[in-house]
């Protein structure tokens, strides 16, 4: 016993929401309190279709009207998994004409994002590391003094949700997010090596050079030294 306590003890000092206590201790410099992003688009899903309702969400919002649950559904849903795979999610969006870029895995990112105007879809588990329940779902909003995440999720058009449990829910989705934009346009919070990969793929995806080439100028108009991005 008196070996196993301070083992206990350091165990119970490591919080399982090291994001959401930072977050509350202090707000990257410029945050605001509360953004809504109300404009965002809803599309309820149907049973084991959260990824095709989530990527039309996105893709209507930056303009790709044309975009919708049903007509993606048989892009991205593979029946034997009863979902999509991520990949899935990142091939449909560039096929339809637009940059999907991944996030870093930081809540204080995912808030910054959402406060320049950019919804993200988020993958969570909402079940257990072993018995996992995976669910791509919208993030269009958040409250810093009610510390909540909104949600387009599921059936519900403003889920509200616990910084705490959105973060243990997204950490065990892997901390994946993901930004889908019209050519020519970055996240504010894409890192360097981020958006390289994003405009590769784009480039090996879309047939339009015009479209190609304004997607490596975006990624050198902010870092100018990228030889992969003055290369494309």
């Amino acid at each position: 016993l008196l070996v196993a306590l301070p083992v206990l003890t350091g165990c119970a000092a490591i919080s399982p929401t090291p994001q959401s206590d930072a977050l509350a201790r202090s707000a990257p410099s410029g945050l605001p309190e509360r953004i809504e992003l109300d404009a965002v688009p809803f599309f309820p899903q149907t049973r084991y279709h959260c990824g095709p309702a989530a990527l039309a969400t996105l893709l209507v919002h930056a303009g790709y009207a044309q975009a919708t649950p049903e007509g993606l559904a048989g892009q991205v849903f593979l029946p034997a998994r009863e979902g999509a795979l991520q990949v899935e999610m990142l091939a449909a969006a560039r096929r339809a004409g637009a940059l999907p870029v991944l996030l870093p895995g930081e809540l204080a990112t995912l808030l910054a994002e959402v406060a320049a105007g950019q919804p993200l879809v988020v993958l969570q588990n909402l079940g257990l590391s072993i018995a996992p329940r995976w669910h791509y779902a919208v993030l269009v909003g958040y409250d810093r003094a009610a510390r909540e995440v909104l949600l387009r999720s599921g059936a519900t058009r403003r889920e509200t949700m616990a910084f705490t449990l959105f973060e243990r829910t997204w950490a065990r989705g892997g901390h994946w997010a993901m930004a889908a934009l019209r050519p020519g346009s970055l996240p504010v919070t894409a890192r360097e090596a981020d958006a390289v990969d994003a405009a590769v793929g784009f480039e090996r995806a879309v047939s339009s050079p015009a479209q190609r080439l304004r997607v490596f100028e975006s990624v050198v108009a902010r870092w100018p030294d990228n030889l992969p991005a003055l290369i494309g």
